[in-house]
C-alpha cells in the first residue's frame, strides 16, 4: 500500500461567491468535509495538492488524510466541480469516514493471461465488464482486480461469482454478470457491389454472344 498522502487545509471563516473567488485567486479552493458521525466543516485547501491526487492512478478512489489545524481525518472525494472552460477543479466535497466503515467503490477489472483458444482463427476474448463495484474500507480499496483468463474456454465464461477478492472486500454486483467470454468472429463473404449506372460484367457464353453481335469496326482506309 502506498504511503498515505496528507493535505493541509484551513477552516473557512468567510463564505459566499466573493470569498470563493478570492480563494481561487490565491491558488486554493473551497472544500466541504462531512460524514464520520460529526458536523460538516467548510475549509480551504491548495488546488495543486488536490489536483495531484486526482491525477494519480487511483484518482477519486484515493484515500488521503486532511489536516485542518491539527485535526486529521481520512477522507475521500465524494463530489467535485470542474470549471467547464479551464478544465480546473474549483470545488470539492470530501467524505470523512470512521474507522472500519465500508463504502461503495468502483474498481477497474484487468484481464491477464491468454487463453489458448484465441490462437484459433476468429476466436477473440470479449470483456463484458470493465469495472466493478465493491464495498470495503477506503484504505483497503484495491487499485484493480486482476483476473487470469488462461483457462477460459468456449463452453465456460467467467462470471462475477468466479472473482476472488481479499478478506474485508465485498463485491456489490450480481453474481451472474458475465465478466469475460470467448467469441468467434465469422467472416462474411460480401457480394460484389455494382456502381449505380454501371453495366454488369458479362462472362462465359453471354460474353461470346455479345462479341458476335457487335459489328466490327472498319479498318483504316476502307
Amino acid at each position: 500500500m502506498a504511503e498515505k498522502i496528507i493535505v493541509k487545509a484551513e477552516k473557512r471563516e468567510e463564505l459566499g461567491k466573493n470569498a470563493n473567488r478570492r480563494l481561487r485567486a490565491s491558488g486554493k479552493i473551497p472544500v466541504v468535509v462531512y460524514g464520520g458521525g460529526t458536523d460538516s466543516v467548510s475549509a480551504a485547501a491548495e488546488l495543486k495538492d488536490l489536483a495531484a491526487i486526482l491525477r494519480t492512478e487511483a484518482g477519486v478512489n484515493t484515500v488521503f488524510s486532511l489536516d485542518i489545524a491539527g485535526d486529521v481525518n481520512d477522507v475521500i472525494f465524494q463530489d467535485r466541480q470542474i470549471d467547464s472552460l479551464k478544465g480546473r477543479l474549483i470545488h470539492a466535497d470530501l467524505r470523512r469516514f470512521a474507522k472500519g466503515e465500508k463504502i461503495e467503490m468502483t474498481v477497474p477489472i484487468h484481464l491477464i493471461g491468454q487463453p489458448e483458444i484465441t490462437l484459433e482463427e476468429g476466436a477473440v476474448v470479449s470483456q463484458n465488464l470493465r469495472e466493478i463495484k465493491v464495498l470495503c474500507e477506503p484504505a483497503k480499496t484495491p487499485e484493480s482486480i486482476d483476473i487470469d483468463i488462461s483457462g477460459l474456454t468456449m463452453e465456460h465464461s467467467i462470471h462475477v461469482s468466479d472473482i476472488k477478492v481479499d478478506d474485508g472486500i465485498d463485491i456489490n454486483e450480481s453474481p451472474e454478470t458475465v465478466v469475460a467470454s470467448i467469441a468467434v468472429v465469422k467472416e462474411v463473404e460480401l457480394e460484389p457491389q455494382i456502381e449505380e449506372g454501371a453495366e454488369p460484367e458479362v462472362v462465359g457464353e453471354e460474353a461470346e454472344a455479345t462479341a458476335e453481335d457487335t459489328p466490327a469496326e472498319p479498318e483504316a482506309g476502307e
